[in-house]
């Protein structure tokens, strides 16, 4: 019972370190369980987007771009796993040329596409543990799930960070878990006025209530770097907070507490911060994960002549996998963020702008198919709807696409 206890006290943090910094991997996973020697995969695919550049096309009429083009990208993967250490190493790159010319301007042809990942778990005795996790990506899409980017950018932008922590078991419930982080945003030269760099310190307490649950307090202190006019910002969180597992195929983690904001222009504010994420297996076909944050948010803020000092912003989603045979596997999801800028500042003469909300909601549906051990035919479609108050940022899209995959 007491080795049980040990383990498990520590189970969730050294699950975590496998996944990419995602909002969904808030919630431990248990995806990866063995070895897995170093493996290729290639994909090709058409697509079709009728609104290509959607933040230029809705401020200037007329200018939709209709657009064809052509994805291609190789990737790698590894995972090492023993019972001292784990590494979990991926890589992803590729590229997106249009076929048809785009006429909107600032828009290029072809777009290159990269991730690259490495995380690392080290258990050095029963007590003490180290984790790494880095992560890497060069695209011009945003992923939702990682809540920063919301809108397609006029030119890839860079994002990456790294997560370095120790965790000590103190006794059979306690352990604690203490480290740092960097992440940086950088947008290119068409919007570097919302470049961001991250740097934060946190520590978790961890008290294990039964086989089942955690109980957490999390305190983090983060500070932010802003480019152009957007202030700078110090960010301090108090959280209480759980992890119960329903079953060995369910899982839930969430936080609740107070996000302390000061800005180095504008006005300090204070406010609640929550987040949430599950992940369960319903059955042998049906696998299910979600998220929600709400927090004020430094990214996305500054715009040509006016900046907002705080941004409240809630993101949702879920992401679902649904097998109907061995050789066909469904995937749809859903995504919803809602901002409130608050606090705007005029960078020119002009009167300081109004307060602005955007709603966007992004839905997709796609297909798996497996022809044999190492290739698949897959499928997508993919809406987006934006309503804001902001300028060039109330649109529609649709993107369609077809492919094919190998893996070996």
């Amino acid at each position: 019972m007491k080795k049980s206890l040990i383990v498990l006290s520590l189970a969730p943090i050294i699950a975590n370190v496998v996944c990419a910094q995602g909002l969904y991997d808030i919630a431990p996973s248990d995806e990866i369980k063995e070895d897995s020697p170093l493996s290729w995969s290639a994909g090709l695919s058409y697509s079709y987007d009728d609104n290509v550049s959607p933040t230029i096309a809705s401020g200037n009429q007329g200018a939709n771009d209709k657009a064809s083009s052509i994805n291609a990208y190789v990737g790698a993967a590894f995972v090492s796993i023993t019972p001292q250490t784990t590494w979990d190493v991926f890589a992803r790159l590729g590229g997106n040329f249009y076929t048809d010319a785009l006429e909107a301007a600032d828009t290029e042809d072809l777009y290159g596409q990269a991730r690259l990942g490495a995380n690392f778990a080290h258990r050095i005795n029963e007590r003490l543990r180290l984790s790494s996790r880095n992560y890497l990506a060069y695209e011009l899409e945003p992923d939702y799930s990682y809540g920063f980017a919301t809108d397609r950018q006029l030119e890839e932008y860079l994002h990456y960070q790294t997560e370095n922590a120790v965790g000590y078991r103190w006794s059979e419930r306690l352990a604690t878990y203490t480290g740092f982080s960097v992440r940086e945003v950088l947008f290119g030269d068409d919007a570097d006025e919302n470049d961001r760099s991250l740097y934060s310190l946190f520590h978790q307490f961890r008290y294990r209530v039964s086989e089942q649950t955690v109980l957490t307090f999390d305190y983090k202190y983060n500070e932010t770097e802003s480019s152009g006019t957007a202030s700078d910002s110090t960010n301090q969180f108090f959280l209480l907070g759980v992890e119960h597992r329903f079953s060995p195929n369910s899982v839930i983690a969430a936080k609740t507490g107070l996000q302390k904001r000061e800005v180095d222009v504008g006005e300090d504010e204070n406010s609640p911060f929550a987040e949430a994420a599950i992940r369960t297996r319903m059955n042998d076909q049906l696998s299910v994960r979600s998220f929600a944050r709400y927090s004020i948010e430094d990214y996305g803020t500054s715009f040509d002549g006016f900046t907002y000092d705080n941004n409240s912003t809630l993101r949702f989603g879920v992401s679902a996998d649904y097998v109907i045979s061995p050789q066909l596997t469904l995937q749809g999801g859903a995504n919803l963020i809602m901002t409130d800028m608050q606090d705007g500042r005029s960078t020119t003469l002009a009167p300081d702008p109004n307060d602005a909300d955007t709603d966007l909601v992004n839905l997709y549906l796609g297909f798996t198919y497996k022809i044999n051990d190492g290739v698949y035919v897959t499928g997508s479609y993919n809406w987006t709807d934006s309503d804001s108050d902001l300028p060039g940022r109330t649109y529609d899209r649709n993107r369609v696409s077809i492919g094919v995959r190998t893996e070996f």
